[in-house]
């Protein structure tokens, strides 16, 4: 996501910061239309087993992978070299391993292992695990405030589904806080102009926002059915939410292939201004904040949709051609090179335009 950049409750009982019903009024944009446009896969890296999470440092131009093997659940951690598009070092982590987020003032590498319940702490020149971090059950998802050096860890819990974000020093490597959110956590997302977290409740339909100064939830407000990705804007503090169908829940064993949308969110109003059809399946989402483009990985059909952030239209879906189950996704913003992880090939797509 940015920085670098994985059961329905009906919405009337959503309510705003100030407890009032946060608002919903919307447009839906165009449907998408089909066609590579400009968009081409420049390279395909081999990297892991079933390749999840990705980020890229912008600082070294270094893209790391969160690898799981869907068999031993062993976790590995790629390294690749943006420049010559090579794997540089594979790093060994723990169990069920895969989002990851990068601290690029820092070059800290953060990677949750689920199974672990924890978080490896690696340093990006040495590709050396420094610390790691005893994190909640049912972990699943990482952000970062580079401004702060602050991490954030989402987790929902394995009973009864209950969501929580534990916040990370940078420094010290400590929880100093968690935060309880809702049902069914999906992922975490940080403005670093305003220090916002946004985290979305798939189990509610809903997303709560943090002030990262006092980690307190500041308002929850209805984004649509089974919000899942979430990335922001920093420059237009815009919040983009990728939703689909409740009958789409993911499961272990048949991913979910439902209509999918982008619910976009003015950040100052807490409002949903636009809704953008995405197709079927759409899973990882990431922005470029150069361009205001935003991508959403389709894994029903190994497509890359590409969301114009001015006109809210879908410009392109671009084929990852070769690729299977087309997962995570991450943008460079200096080079605006797009990652995207290929969990069935152990693969990462590089897409350029």
């Amino acid at each position: 996501m940015i920085g670098a950049l994985v059961l329905t409750v009906p919405l009337s009982g959503c309510r705003g910061p100030s407890g009032g019903q946060a608002s919903t009024s919307s447009s839906t944009s165009a449907a998408p239309t089909s066609g590579q446009g400009t968009y081409r896969v420049a390279a395909t890296i081999r990297v892991g087993k079933g390749p999840g999470g990705v980020a890229v440092d912008s600082g070294t131009h270094t893209v790391y992978v969160g690898n799981l093997d869907p068999d031993s659940g062993d976790g590995t951690l790629s390294v690749i070299d943006g420049s010559t598009r090579t794997v540089t070092a594979t790093v060994p982590l723990g169990k069920r391993s895969g989002p990851v987020a990068v601290d690029p003032g820092t070059h800290t590498v953060y990677v949750v292992n689920a199974t672990d319940s924890t978080v490896s702490v690696i340093d990006g020149p040495s590709n050396k695990i420094t610390a790691t971090v005893p994190v909640a059950p049912g972990s699943k998802s990482v952000a970062l405030d580079p401004g702060t050096h602050t991490v954030y860890v989402g987790a929902s819990d394995p009973n009864d589904g209950h969501g929580s974000v534990a916040v990370i020093d940078g420094s010290s490597h400590a929880v100093t806080s968690t935060v309880p959110v809702g049902k069914f956590l999906g992922e975490v997302a940080v403005d670093p102009g305003t220090h916002v977290v946004y985290v979305t409740n798939s189990g509610d339909d809903t997303m709560s926002m943090i002030d990262g100064s006092t980690h307190a939830v500041t308002a929850t407000m209805p984004v649509g059915q089974w919000p899942e990705s979430v990335a922001v804007d920093p420059d237009t503090h815009v919040v983009y939410v990728a939703t689909r169908d409740p009958e789409s829940a993911p499961n272990d064993t048949q991913p979910p292939s439902r209509s999918g949308r982008v619910s976009v969110v003015d950040a100052s109003t807490r409002t949903v201004t636009a809704t953008v059809p995405i197709g079927k399946s759409p899973d990882g989402l990431a922005v470029d904040p150069g361009t205001h483009t935003v991508y959403v990985t389709k894994y029903a059909n190994d497509t890359l949709a590409v969301i114009d952030g001015s006109t809210r239209g879908v410009t392109v879906t671009a084929p990852l051609v070769g690729a299977s189950l087309g997962h995570g996704v991450a943008v460079d913003p200096a080079t605006h090179t797009v990652y995207v992880t290929n969990f069935n090939d152990g693969t990462v797509s590089v897409i350029e335009r």
